[in-house]
């Protein structure tokens, strides 16, 4: 066999050494698998003429979505404050809905309703309990 017929196999064996050295890589302990954050849970509210309601109105620690709807005659502000948080969205028009997005520590939370117009009574606000963080959704398939 001629010096030309080995070159392939040389160029193959040296590919195949490099690909393995490639693949051994992909397995670096280096590689940190942090858990997700728990999955976003859904709340929902009414603002009434004398109330505002939260429904579940306890949950765990993590993100939530809190979307409210103004039963009421008149544009209201939405207001979530507790811990460190402390957030406002509106004014929200009667018959229409908004939503608050966020991640709640442990404690408790107030959900209020106010508005530029003075009102004949105050609008009783929501209490939001929030307890131990929830578990992570890393095993909880078909998540973004």
């Amino acid at each position: 066999m001629t010096a030309r017929g080995k070159r392939p196999r040389i160029g193959a064996a040296a590919l195949a050494v490099i690909v393995a050295g490639g693949l051994a890589a992909c397995g670096d302990e280096d590689f940190k698998n942090d858990p997700r954050p728990p999955v976003t849970i859904d709340l929902t509210g009414v603002i009434q003429s004398n109330k505002v309601t939260v429904s579940p109105a306890s949950v765990g620690a993590g993100p939530v979505a809190i979307t409210i709807a103004n039963q009421t005659d008149d544009p209201h502000t939405i207001s979530l404050r507790g811990g460190s948080i402390d957030t406002t969205v509106g004014p929200v028009a009667p018959t229409d809905t908004a939503t608050i997005r966020r991640t709640l520590e442990r404690g408790e939370y107030e959900v209020s309703a106010g508005g530029e117009a003075a009102v004949p009574r105050e609008i009783k606000p929501a209490t939001l309990e929030v307890g131990a963080e929830r578990k992570s959704g890393s095993t909880d398939l078909q998540l973004p």
